[in-house]
C-alpha cells in the first residue's frame, strides 16, 4: 500500500472525460431507486425546489450533478453495462433512518443570513417521535441482489433435463430442455458373446438365452437347459449339462455362480437344482431333486414340475444353497460332503410359502403368492456379523420377509408393503443386497471403518434402502448370547413409474430399471437422481412369470381393495446384473455391458462440444461439492477431490482464455460476443474464488481481458463477488481499474458498496481518499480509513466543515452544491449511530473486542473535550487548534448548529451501550499500555458527564427554544433508563419539566408529552398542583389523568377526558366505567360530583359515541338516561337518540336479566318513545320488540297512534292482544283489512287505465302480501284466544247476535266468525273484479286479433288464487283449533265448527242472497276438507306399508331357524346330519313321510308332522333359560328289531339357540329324575316340556 503519492500526482488519473454527454431523466429507474435507498424522493423533492433544472440539461461529466438518478446514453460506445445505475450521488449513498423521509425535505436556502434548518423536517422521525428509531446505513451488511445474474458456481446442479448452457446462463425464454453431450452410461455391446448365442446354430444347439449371471465368468441359461461360461474376453470356456441329467429336467430358469467362481448352480423348469464346478464340467457336483407330493406329501423340497425362479449360494460354502419357485416356496439346502462312493445328502428346509394342499373351497380362501425377487447376501471384503447367518431377503405381493439359515431357519425381519404404494397400479418388485466393505476413509459419523450391509427394496414405484446393523446383547455367566440385528429403513424414494430391476454398481450408487425400460442412477444416502438413460432400443429379455399364478389379484380386481394391483408385470431380473460397476444387460438379440461416464468424460465432451463456459462451470461445481460425486468416479472426502479437480480446472480455464482470446479471434475469426465473454468471466471468476487462485484470476485470467479491450466485463463481473465477500483483496492495479470503470459511468454509489466491501489495507490511501472527496462518497471513505488506520474522527472533522461551509455560504453558492454538501454532512450521524453501539459502517458487521472501545473513546473525545481537534493531510496525529472567535467544544457545538435533534436522536441510542456504565481502566493498562491523553478522556466518558456538558453547552442565546427542547426530551427519557447513572437536582428537573410543557411548535407536542410520563415515572415534584394549570395549558391530558387518578380526583378526571376532545376516541367511557366501578369504592360525593361532570357534559358525551354512552350509563349510573336523552331531544338527533334507547333497551345480545334489571325503573316512557321513533325509522322492527315486551311495559294509548300512522297494525294487534283488549284487536285488523281490500279494489279497476303495468302489478302483489300477512296475524290471534278459552274453566260467555240467530257463540269463536268473513269478503270482492276484465279482454282480442294486446293486459287471475289460498288457510286452521277433542267435551269441539259455519253462511247469505255468489267460497271451504283427508289418506297408507314391512320381516326372521354348532349330538357323539350319518336316518324318514300320508288320508289334518313340528317350535320357543330350543319331529324315531324304541343315540333332535344339538333322548336321559318324571306317554305333556341346554347351564 502506497501512501507518498499526493493529490497532485494521483488527480489526472481520475479525472472522466471532459465530454458532452446526454443525461436524460428516467423516471422509471428513479421510482425504482427510491424504493431501494429511499433516496429517490428527496431527489424529487430538489427538483421540484429548483427552478433551473427542468428537462434535459446539458453538463460536462466532470461536474455533473449526483443528486438525481440517471440513464447514461453513449450512443457510439454500446456496453453491457449500458443499464439503468444505482443512485450515483452523495444522495444515493445517504444514511438515513429506516422508513423515514430524507434529511433534505425541509431544506431552506437564504442569501443574507446565516440559515437554520428546520430542526423538526431533519429529525429521523419528524414528529416525531425522534428517539423511538435508530439511524440505518444504506450500505447493509446482508449481500445486496445485483441487476445481474449471481455466479453460476452457486446455482442448482446439473440435471439430465437440463442443457449445460441453460444451467448456468439464465435466460428468462422457455426452451426446449436438451440432453447433455456426454452418455449416461457408455454400452458395449458383447459382439463375440451375442454372435454366438443369437446366431442360428447357436439357437439350434443351445437354446435360446433366458437368464445370466455375473462374477469373474459371465453365464448364460439357456431354453435347452444348457449354462455356457464365458469369461471377458468373449471366449466360450465351457458348455455345461450336454450329455447328462440336466438337460433332460427343462429350461434354466435361473443361474448363480458361488462366492469363490469356481462352482455354478442352475434350477431347471422341472424343478431339478444342479450345481457343478467350472474346473470339471462333466458331471454335476450335487444334485437336488424336486418331491413328488403323492410319494412323499411331507417331504420339504420343491414340487415337480415347478420352475425354480431364484437361486443364490450362502455364504463361500458350495454346498448350502437357496431357491424359490413360481408357488411362492423357498428353501434353503445343506449338502453333507461326499466321501469317496458315499453320495452326498441334501437335507431341505422351507423358509418361505405353504404346500398346495388341502380342499379345493380351503386353497380358494388362500391368497394366492410367489416370490417375486430374491436375493442372498453375498460376501464383502470386510468382516460383518450377518455373514455367518445366511441372511436371504424375499419379496412377495405382500411382504418383505428376512430370513436367517443358521444355524436354523428363523425370520429375522418382516415387513409389509408401503402405504406409499398407490392403489390398483402394476405389481413390480425388485431388491438387492450390498455387502459391507471396508472403507478408505472411517465414517466421520459413527468412526465404522467399514460400512454397513444395506438393503434396497422395491414395491411398485417406491424405494426403501434398509440399513442392517448389530445390537450388543447382555452377556451373562461368561457367555456370549445370541447375535441380535436390527434393520431400519433409512431412507425412501418414489420414482414416476414401477419399478422392476435393481442393482447396486457402487456403495453409493443404485441403478434403478423402470417398466418402461427407464434406467435411473440414484445417489445413496440422499437417493438423489443424478441421471437418467432410456434403454428401450436396448430390447432388454423380459418374460411374464408370475400373471398365472397371480392372476386372481387381478382378473377378481375389487375397486374398494386398495392393496390390488391392476396389472402384473413382466420379470426382468434375470436380465438386468451389475458387477463392479458395469451393468450387464441379457436383450433379446444380444448381450451388453455399459460403465457410467466419469466426471472427466463429462468435461471432455463438453471441451470437444466447443462449450468451455459449461465445462468451467461443471468443474467448479465438482470441486466445491454442489454436482454429483460418488455417480461420477469423484470421491467423497473435499480434500481428495479438490486434489483431482484441481489442475483440471486450471487447464480448462487457460485452454478457453486462449481459445476465445488467441490470434483467430483477434483476426475476427469465430469472435465471440459480449455474452459470451460475460460468462466466461463469472465461471472463471466463480472457478477462482473456488479453488482460491486469486492470483492466478488477477494475473492469468485478467490479462487477456485486458489486452482484448474487454476490462470492463471483466471489472463487472466482479461485483457479485464482491458484494457476496467471496473476494476480499484485489490488486492496486486491478482496483485502479475499478474505480475507473464505475466512474466512468457514473456509477458512484455502487462504487461506493463495493469499496465497503473490500480490505481497505490493500488500497492506496491517498487515491481513495481524493476520489471519494471528489464524488462525494463519504460512506466509503469512512470505512477506508476507520478500517485501513483506526482514524475515526478525521472525516468527522471534514464532515463538520462540510456543514459549517453549508451555514457560511456564499449568496451565489450553487443550490445543488449546497444540497450535496448537506447530504453528505449528514451522513454525521449514522455513522456514529454505528461505532458507538460497536457496528462497523457502514456494513453493520460487529467490531473486534477491543477496538471498539477505542472507537468510541475517540468518538466522545472529539465532541466532549474543551477544544477541537483536527489532523493535516498525510500526518494522521491529533492536534487542538481554534477558530477564529471559536469558544470550548467547538466540535459539539458545530453538530449542534447543524442537527441539534438528529444529535440527541443519535446520542439516545448511544446511550443504550454499555461503554458508558465505566470501567475501561483495564484497557488502558493491559491492552493498550500507550494510550494518549485524549483516548484516556474518551474511556473516562460516561452518560452523566454527557448530560453535563449538554446541560452547559445548550443554553440561550445561542440556542433557542427550538433547538432546547430536544435536550430536554433526551434527558427526560434517559434518566428512568439509567436512573443509577445520571444524577440530575431537582431545580434542573423542575426545568426540564417546564420547557417541556411549553414547546414552542405543535409538531412536537406529542413528544414532548411522552417525555413529560417518562419524566414523571421517577421525579416527583414538591408542588404538583402548581404544575396542573401548566399541564393544562399545555395540552397533556394523559399526564393530567395520571395526576388526578394519582390524587383520586376523579370528577377532575373525567373533566380532562371532556376536554381532550373527540380524539381520545373512547377514553371517556372507560374513564367513566372505571370511576363508577363498585371496586374504584368511590363516596357518596365523589360520585355525584362525578355525575354532575357527566350531566355537565352530557351533550359531548351522548355524541361521541351514542351506543357506548349507553352502555356505560345503564351499566353504572342508569338515574342519568333522563339527561342524556334531553341532551339528544335539545338538538333533534332522532337518529343518536334511536341508537341510545336501542342499546339500553334492545340490544341484539340482551339476556332477561338485563331487561328485567330496566323494567324495574319505574319511568316507562322511554319504551314507549323507543316504540315511536321504531316507527318512523324502522317500521320493521317494532313487531319484533314488541313480542318480548310484557303487559304493563308500556302505555298503549301512547303508542297506538305512531302504529297506526306508520301501518304497523300487527304490533298493535299483539299490544292490545295483550292488554286483554282482544275484541278490539280484531275489530281494527278487520278495519285494516277492509282498508287493503279498498286499495286493492282500486288498484286492480284503474289498471286498464294504467300507463305502467308492470309497477302496477308489483304494488297489487304487494297488497296481496300485506293480505296474507294480517290474514296470519288474525289467525294467531284467534288461536291464543281459543286456546285460552279452552284452558279456562269457567263458563264460556255466549254473545247474542242481532239478526234472530239461534246459536250463541263464544268469544273466541266470534273472533274467528269475523277473521273468516273479512278474508272471504276479500277474496270475493276481488274475484268479481276479476269477470269485467276478462270480459274485456276477450272483447278486445276478438276486435284487434292480437294476442300481444291481451298479454299486455293486467293478470288478476294469479292474485284471485293467492287469495283463495289464503281463505283455505284461514279454514285448515280454524279446523285444527276446533275439531281437536278435548278431555271432557270432545262433542262440542267439533259443534264449536259448525256453529261458526252456520253462522258465517248465515251472513254470506244477507249480505248475497244469489246462491252463485256462494259457489266459490263454499268451494274453498270443501277444498279445505278435501285437503285434510288426503293427508289423512296417505298416512294411513304410509302406516299401512311400514307395518308390513316389519311384519314380513319377524316372520322371516322366525322362518330363518338355527344352525346347529356341528353334525354331532352334543350327549352321545353320533353324528345325526350329514355325509356319512347311516342309512337309518334315511329310513326313519321315510317312515314318517308315509305316516303322514296316512293321516292326511284318514282326514285328521291336525295330527300331521308339519303341524306337530310348528306347534313344537312355537311352544319350545317360548321356555328355556335365555336358550331356546327347537324340536325337529320330521325324522321318526327308529326302532330296534322288536319294535322297540330305541333309548339313545336316535329319535327327534332338539336345537338350542345356542347351536347346540341333541337326541330327544339323550336330552331326556341327562335331565334331573325330577323333571323327568313329568313327560307322558301320549307326547303331548312332551311337547309342553321346558328344555335347557345342559351345557350352557353347567356354564
Amino acid at each position: 500500500m502506497s501512501t507518498a503519492r499526493n493529490e497532485a500526482d494521483t488527480g489526472p488519473e481520475f479525472q472522466t472525460k471532459d465530454t458532452d454527454v446526454y443525461l436524460g431523466h428516467d423516471e422509471e429507474a428513479e421510482e425504482k431507486e427510491g424504493r431501494e435507498t429511499g433516496a429517490g424522493q428527496d431527489a424529487r423533492n430538489l427538483r421540484d425546489n429548483e427552478e433551473e433544472i427542468s428537462g434535459p440539461v446539458l453538463l460536462n461529466a466532470e461536474h455533473r450533478d449526483d443528486t438525481r438518478p440517471y440513464r447514461l446514453y453513449v450512443p457510439d460506445r454500446p456496453s453491457p453495462l449500458d443499464i439503468a445505475g444505482r443512485p450515483s450521488s452523495a444522495d444515493g449513498s445517504l444514511s438515513i433512518p429506516d422508513d423515514t423521509p430524507s434529511l433534505q425535505n425541509s431544506i431552506t436556502s437564504s442569501t443574507g443570513q446565516r440559515a437554520r434548518l428546520s430542526p423538526y423536517g431533519r429529525s429521523p422521525t419528524p414528529s416525531l417521535r425522534p428517539f423511538d428509531r435508530r439511524f440505518q446505513a444504506h450500505i447493509s451488511s446482508s449481500p445486496q441482489g445485483s441487476l445481474r445474474a449471481v455466479s453460476p458456481a452457486f446455482l442448482q446442479s446439473h440435471s439430465r433435463q437440463t442443457s449445460v448452457n441453460s444451467l448456468f446462463i439464465q435466460n428468462t425464454q422457455e426452451v426446449e430442455p436438451d440432453q447433455p453431450p456426454w452418455e449416461v452410461v457408455r454400452w458395449t455391446k458383447l459382439r463375440k458373446i451375442s454372435g454366438q448365442v443369437f446366431s442360428e446354430i447357436g439357437r439350434r444347439n443351445f437354446g435360446r438365452p433366458v437368464c445370466i449371471t455375473i462374477s469373474t465368468s459371465i453365464a448364460l441359461g439357456t431354453s435347452k437347459g444348457i449354462i455356457l461360461i464365458f469369461d471377458y474376453n468373449q471366449n466360450l470356456k465351457s458348455i455345461i449339462g450336454p450329455g447328462t441329467q440336466a438337460v433332460e429336467s427343462g429350461a434354466i430358469t435361473s443361474v448363480s455362480i458361488a462366492a469363490d467362481h469356481s462352482i455354478v448352480a442352475g434350477g431347471h423348469a422341472s424343478g431339478h437344482i444342479y450345481t457343478w464346478e467350472l474346473a470339471k464340467p462333466a458331471k454335476p457336483f450335487l444334485h437336488i431333486p424336486p418331491v413328488d407330493r403323492r410319494r412323499a406329501p411331507d417331504a420339504d423340497g420343491h414340487t415337480t414340475d415347478v420352475a425354480i425362479l431364484h437361486l443364490g449360494f450362502l455364504g463361500m460354502r458350495h454346498t448350502a444353497l437357496v431357491s424359490a419357485d413360481d408357488k411362492g416356496m423357498a428353501f434353503s439346502h445343506l449338502a453333507t460332503r461326499g466321501m469317496g462312493s458315499v453320495t452326498r445328502s441334501v437335507k431341505t428346509t422351507r423358509i418361505l410359502g405353504r404346500y398346495q394342499e388341502g380342499t379345493p373351497s380351503l386353497m380358494r380362501q388362500r391368497k394366492p403368492s410367489s416370490v417375486l425377487a430374491f436375493s442372498p447376501l453375498p460376501i464383502g471384503n470386510a468382516d460383518h456379523p450377518s455373514d455367518t447367518m445366511g441372511l436371504v431377503a424375499m419379496l412377495t405381493p405382500y411382504l418383505l420377509v428376512i430370513v436367517s439359515t443358521t444355524p436354523i431357519a428363523q425370520t429375522q425381519y418382516k415387513t409389509p408393503r408401503p402405504k406409499e404404494v398407490a392403489a390398483h397400479s402394476a405389481m413390480t418388485a425388485a431388491l438387492a443386497w450390498f455387502p459391507s466393505v471396508k472403507l478408505k476413509v472411517p465414517n466421520v459419523v459413527t468412526s465404522e471403518s467399514s460400512s454397513r450391509v444395506k438393503l434396497v427394496y422395491c414395491w411398485a414405484n417406491v424405494l426403501t434402502v434398509l440399513e442392517v446393523t448389530e445390537v450388543a446383547t447382555s452377556v451373562s455367566s461368561g457367555t456370549e448370547g445370541p447375535l441380535n440385528l436390527q434393520f431400519r429403513s433409512r431412507s425412501r424414494w418414489k420414482a414416476q413409474e414401477g419399478i422392476v430391476a435393481v442393482q447396486w454398481l457402487s456403495r453409493s450408487v443404485l441403478a434403478v430399471l423402470t417398466i418402461t425400460q427407464q434406467l435411473v442412477i440414484l445417489e445413496d444416502p440422499s437417493l438423489r437422481e443424478t441421471n437418467s438413460s432410456d434403454l428401450i432400443q436396448k430390447h432388454i429379455y423380459h418374460v411374464d412369470l408370475f400373471s398365472q399364478q397371480l392372476n386372481m389379484l387381478v382378473e377378481h380386481l375389487d375397486e374398494e381393495d386398495a392393496s390390488m394391483h391392476g396389472v402384473v408385470a413382466d420379470a426382468f431380473y434375470m436380465s438386468f446384473k451389475a458387477y463392479k460397476g458395469r451393468l450387464f444387460l441379457l436383450g433379446f438379440n444380444e448381450i451388453s455391458f455399459g460403465t457410467l461416464s466419469n466426471w472427466a468424460d463429462r468435461l471432455l465432451a463438453l471441451m470437444e462440444e466447443g462449450n468451455h463456459i459449461g465445462a468451467i462451470a461443471l468443474a467448479t461445481s465438482y470441486f466445491t461439492g454442489e454436482a454429483d460425486k460418488v455417480s461420477v468416479g469423484l470421491p467423497e472426502d473435499d480434500a481428495s477431490r479438490h486434489r483431482i479437480v484441481r489442475d483440471k480446472l486450471l487447464e480448462m480455464i487457460t485452454a478457453s482464455l486462449r481459445f476465445t482470446f488467441g490470434e483467430p479471434a483477434r483476426r475476427g475469426q469465430n469472435a465471440p460476443g459480449l455474452v459470451q465473454i460475460r460468462q466466461l468471466a463469472d465461471v472463471c471468476i466463480s472457478a477462482c474464488v473456488s479453488i482460491e487462485e486469486t492470483d492466478y484470476l488477477f494475473e492469468d485470467v485478467y490479462n487477456p481481458f485486458l489486452e482484448s479491450d474487454t476490462r470492463d466485463v471483466f471489472i463487472e463481473a466482479l461485483e457479485p463477488f464482491i458484494m457476496d465477500d467471496h473476494l476480499k483483496v484485489i490488486p492496486p492495479s486491478v482496483l485502479k481499474d475499478l474505480v475507473r470503470t464505475y466512474t466512468d459511468r457514473a456509477l458512484h454509489s455502487r462504487l461506493e458498496e463495493l469499496l465497503c466491501h473490500l480490505d481497505p489495507r490493500t488500497m492506496d490511501l491517498d487515491q481513495i481518499t481524493w476520489l471519494c472527496k471528489q464524488f462525494h462518497l463519504y460512506d466509503a471513505l469512512l470505512y477506508v480509513w476507520n478500517q485501513a488506520l483506526g482514524d475515526y474522527t478525521t472525516i468527522l472533522s471534514s464532515l463538520l466543515s462540510l456543514a459549517t461551509e453549508r451555514d457560511h455560504s456564499e449568496p451565489d453558492t450553487e443550490p445543488l452544491a449546497t444540497a450535496r454538501n448537506t447530504s453528505s454532512a449528514s451522513k454525521i450521524f449514522p455513522y456514529m449511530s454505528y461505532i458507538l453501539t460497536s457496528r462497523v459502517y457502514p456494513t453493520g458487521k460487529e467490531m473486534e473486542e477491543g477496538r471498539d472501545a477505542l472507537a468510541k473513546a475517540e468518538i466522545y473525545q472529539f465532541f466532549f473535550s474543551g477544544g477541537s481537534m483536527a489532523t493535516s493531510n498525510g500526518d494522521h496525529t491529533m492536534r487542538p487548534y481554534k477558530e477564529k472567535g471559536d469558544t470550548s467544544f467547538s466540535n459539539l457545538r458545530k453538530v449542534l448548529d447543524f442537527d441539534a435533534s438528529s444529535f440527541l436522536s443519535m446520542l439516545n441510542e448511544a446511550f443504550e451501550d454499555p461503554f458508558l456504565n465505566g470501567g475501561h481502566d483495564n484497557i488502558s493498562k493491559d491492552t493498550h499500555p500507550n494510550l494518549t491523553d485524549a483516548q484516556k478522556f474518551g474511556l473516562s466518558m460516561n452518560r452523566q458527564c454527557v448530560v453535563a456538558i449538554l446541560l452547559d453547552v445548550m443554553v440561550p442565546p445561542r440556542y433557542e427554544a427550538e433547538d432546547t427542547i430536544f435536550l430536554h426530551m433526551f434527558i427526560a427519557r434517559n434518566l428512568p433508563k439509567f436512573p443509577q447513572f445520571i444524577l440530575l437536582p431537582g431545580h434542573m428537573l423542575h426545568r426540564v419539566l417546564t420547557s417541556l410543557c411549553k414547546y414552542p411548535v405543535e409538531d412536537v407536542a406529542e413528544d414532548c408529552q411522552l417525555s413529560v410520563e417518562y419524566l414523571l415515572s421517577v421525579y416527583q415534584p414538591p408542588d404538583l398542583q402548581s404544575l396542573v394549570p401548566l399541564l393544562s395549558d399545555a395540552g397533556f391530558y394523559r399526564v393530567l389523568r395520571s395526576v388526578y387518578r394519582t390524587e383520586k380526583k376523579y370528577a377532575n378526571l373525567v373533566q380532562t377526558c371532556f376536554d381532550e376532545g373527540p380524539a381520545n376516541g373512547s377514553i371517556v367511557f372507560d374513564c367513566v366505567a372505571e370511576c363508577l366501578r363498585a371496586s374504584t369504592a368511590l363516596n357518596e360525593k365523589q360520585i355525584d360530583d362525578v355525575q354532575n361532570v357527566i350531566k355537565e357534559n352530557a351533550s359531548h358525551f351522548v355524541n361521541r359515541d351514542a351506543r357506548a354512552a349507553a352502555a356505560t350509563i345503564q351499566q353504572f349510573a342508569p338515574s342519568l338516561h333522563e339527561d342524556m336523552l334531553k341532551a339528544l331531544r335539545e338538538v333533534s338527533d332522532d337518529a343518536r337518540e334511536l341508537d341510545y334507547l336501542q342499546t339500553i333497551l334492545d340490544p341484539g345480545d340482551r339476556t332477561t336479566e338485563d331487561h328485567q334489571s330496566f323494567v324495574a325503573y319505574p319511568n316507562k316512557s322511554f319504551i314507549e318513545l323507543y316504540v315511536r321513533l321504531l316507527c318512523e325509522h324502522n317500521p320493521h322492527h317494532v313487531n319484533d320488540y314488541v313480542e318480548g315486551l310484557k303487559a304493563g311495559d308500556l302505555r298503549l294509548e301512547e303508542v297506538l297512534p305512531a302504529l297506526e300512522d306508520s301501518g304497523v297494525v300487527d304490533a298493535a294487534v299483539i299490544l292490545m292482544a295483550r292488554e286483554g283488549k282482544v275484541r278490539e284487536a280484531m275489530d281494527r285488523l278487520a278495519q285494516h283489512l277492509g282498508t287493503l281490500e279498498a286499495a286493492l279494489l282500486g288498484l286492480l279497476d284503474g289498471a286498464s287505465d294504467s300507463p305502467d303495468l308492470k309497477n302496477t302489478a308489483e304494488a297489487a302483489q304487494d297488497l296481496v302480501a300485506s293480505i296474507q300477512k294480517f290474514t296470519r296475524v288474525g289467525i294467531w290471534l284467534c288461536q291464543g284466544q281459543t286456546k285460552s278459552a279452552q284452558q279456562s274453566t269457567s263458563q264460556l260467555k255466549r254473545l247474542k247476535r242481532a239478526k234472530g240467530e239461534d246459536e250463541d257463540l263464544s268469544t273466541s269463536e266470534g273472533l274467528w266468525l269475523d277473521l273468516i268473513d273479512a278474508v272471504v269478503q276479500v277474496a270475493k270482492q276481488v274475484t268479481e273484479t276479476q269477470r269485467p276484465h276478462s270480459l274485456d279482454d276477450e272483447a278486445e282480442g276478438k276486435n284487434t286479433g292480437s294476442r300481444d294486446a291481451q298479454n299486455q293486459r293486467f293478470n288478476i287471475s294469479n292474485l284471485v288464487a293467492e287469495l283463495r289460498a289464503m281463505v283455505q288457510e284461514a279454514f285448515t286452521a280454524l279446523l285444527s283449533a276446533t275439531s281437536v277433542p278435548r278431555a271432557e267435551e270432545s262433542l262440542g269441539a267439533n259443534v264449536s265448527f259448525l256453529r261458526i259455519l252456520r253462522a258465517f253462511l248465515s251472513r254470506a247469505s244477507a249480505s248475497s242472497p244469489s246462491l252463485s255468489n256462494l259457489r266459490t267460497v263454499l268451494g274453498t271451504i270443501f277444498s279445505a276438507y278435501s285437503y285434510e283427508e288426503r293427508l289423512l289418506d296417505l298416512a294411513n297408507r304410509l302406516l299401512d306399508k311400514d307395518l308390513f314391512v316389519h311384519v314380513a320381516e319377524i316372520d322371516w326372521l322366525r322362518r330363518r331357524g338355527w344352525r346347529p354348532l356341528g353334525q354331532v349330538c352334543e350327549g352321545c357323539s353320533h353324528k345325526v346330519w350329514g355325509p356319512g350319518t347311516g342309512g337309518y336316518v334315511w329310513d326313519a324318514w321315510v317312515l314318517k313321510e308315509a305316516e303322514d300320508e296316512e293321516l292326511k288320508q284318514q282326514g285328521d289334518p291336525s295330527q300331521t308332522a308339519g303341524q306337530a313340528k310348528g306347534k313344537a317350535i312355537q311352544d319350545e320357543a317360548q321356555h328355556g333359560h335365555g336358550r331356546k330350543g327347537k324340536q325337529i319331529t320330521s325324522s321318526a324315531i327308529p326302532k330296534d328289531e322288536d319294535g322297540g324304541a330305541v333309548e339313545t343315540g336316535s329319535g327327534p333332535l332338539i336345537i338350542f339357540s345356542c347351536r347346540h344339538m341333541f337326541h330327544r333322548m339323550c336330552l331326556e336321559s341327562m335331565q334331573a329324575p325330577g323333571e323327568a318324571g313329568r313327560t307322558g306317554r301320549d307326547g303331548a305333556a312332551d311337547r309342553a316340556r321346558d328344555f335347557l341346554c345342559p351345557l350352557c347351564i353347567s356354564k
